[in-house]
């Protein structure tokens, strides 16, 4: 009994701890955002230069780089997002047409423009160059979108063979030539779309396929899309939420595809 109180104390001075943690954590970013406006911002990153690698290749170095900035322009842009509320709350108090309605407007556009310029703050705060990092984050956007990409193409490639297999039972089992006729018809069709697909499909560049490879070391490829995602949701982990059942339905219309065949 003893035992487990002192376990359930100590899990509650942890809980505390970081609630006091996340506490502080938003306080120093408020502060810092009213100190240091969007403006001040881009003073402070305009002289930051980077060359790209001519091959478009990321570093695990870079993935890294991403990944810590991301945990942070996060944090920024929820403080961000809730100031821009409080002061389009204010506004609207005050009356829009009023000066205190006009003040708090133009607050909340800046807190907007905070929001924007979130990842850009946090590369900053952490000290790494702003344009390798947007350079960067641009790559992993490209492999994410395209392993989406890739994923509905496959759910729709496997509905077109589930389809075209059924069609093809249907003409082996057809008892007259005018019914064969009609279904050989429509396998034509199945034929002809699917070489049109084909032929239409873009090779993957090479970049995009290592960087792709190299994300998946340190997490599903998707993330990066939902992250992005998630800036403008109303209700935390609801981007996340939306992309992962997103995923799993469309494993699963593969799946259920290939039963069909």
């Amino acid at each position: 009994m003893r035992r487990t109180l002192i376990a359930v104390l100590t899990l509650s001075v942890v809980f505390a701890g970081c609630k006091l943690k996340e506490a502080v954590d938003k306080a120093s970013i408020s502060k810092d955002l009213d100190k240091r406006g969007t403006m001040d911002l881009m003073k402070e990153v305009a002289d930051d230069k980077y060359t790209p690698p001519a091959d478009g290749k990321l570093t695990d170095g870079q993935v890294q780089m991403y990944l810590k900035v991301r945990e942070r322009e996060k944090a920024i842009a929820q403080v961000a997002r809730k100031e821009a509320q409080e002061h389009a709350k204010a506004a609207d108090a005050a009356g829009q047409k009023s000066i205190g309605g006009f003040i708090e407007g133009l607050k909340t556009m800046g807190s907007a423009a905070d929001m924007f310029t979130a990842d850009i703050r946090a590369a900053k705060d952490l000290h790494y160059n702003t344009q390798e990092y947007l350079w960067v984050k641009g790559q992993i956007l490209a492999a994410s979108t395209a392993a989406m990409g890739e994923k509905m193409s496959q759910a729709m490639s496997a509905s077109m063979d589930a389809g075209y297999a059924q069609m093809k039972k249907a003409y082996d089992e057809a008892k007259d030539e005018q019914t064969k006729a009609m279904y050989k018809q429509s396998l034509d069709q199945y034929e002809q779309t699917r070489k049109e697909q084909q032929a239409s499909k873009p090779a993957e560049d090479s970049a995009v396929t290592y960087n792709r490879q190299l994300l998946t070391k340190y997490e599903n490829a998707l993330n990066a899309y939902a992250n992005e995602m998630a800036k403008w949701e109303d209700k935390p982990g609801e981007a996340q939420k939306a992309v992962q059942e997103m995923d799993k339905n469309l494993d699963k219309a593969v799946q259920d595809a290939k039963k069909q065949q």
